[in-house]
């Protein structure tokens, strides 16, 4: 299953960069705002506080998102040019390798663990996308039934406006 809407090799670990880095400031503000209001002191302070709380902890959390969706983008992109097609197996592979990768510094049993999951975590998301798509994308059969519903319904369209048309000429 090839992804023809994503860009090529270096475009996309930079996309991917960015839309996690995004991810990761906006989730890291929204949380640490509120744990920030959480713990003022005054009712009057909430807001400065949610707020010092939120400019300190969003770039940190951004960053550590960045890392993760830049490192899995970079093997993503390698096992498509190594096994030469795009499909959710290279999602599985890269989610377990940055998995290991990221944990590394730990010690081998960690990095295990940590590819583990990360390749059980991904395992999951591409089977619930799989079936997300079985579900709503039509097959080939359902789009050419569709298509002939349309061009019959355009048709007596076609005929009803052609009859109302000869009618109005007669009066």
């Amino acid at each position: 299953m090839s992804d023809f809407t994503r860009e090529p090799f270096p475009d996309r670990i930079f996309e991917d960069l960015g839309g996690a880095f995004s991810m990761g400031c906006i989730g890291g503000f929204v949380t640490n705002f509120f744990k920030g209001m959480k713990y003022s002191s005054t009712k009057m302070e909430m807001l400065s506080s949610g707020m010092l709380f939120a400019r300190r902890a969003a770039p940190s959390l951004g960053t550590s998102f960045a890392l993760w969706g830049g490192t899995f983008s970079c093997f993503d992109c390698l096992m498509a040019k190594l096994r030469g097609k795009e499909d959710h197996w290279n999602a599985i592979f890269s989610g377990t390798a940055t998995g290991g990768l990221l944990a590394i510094r730990g010690g081998l049993k960690t990095s295990l663990k940590s590819a583990m999951v990360g390749g059980i975590l991904l395992t999951i998301i591409e089977s619930v996308s799989i079936g997300i798509n079985r579900k709503t994308i039509q097959t080939p059969r359902q789009q050419f039934k569709e298509y002939q519903r349309f061009v019959q319904m355009s048709e007596n369209q076609d005929k009803k406006s052609r009859s109302e048309l000869k009618l109005s000429e007669f009066k």
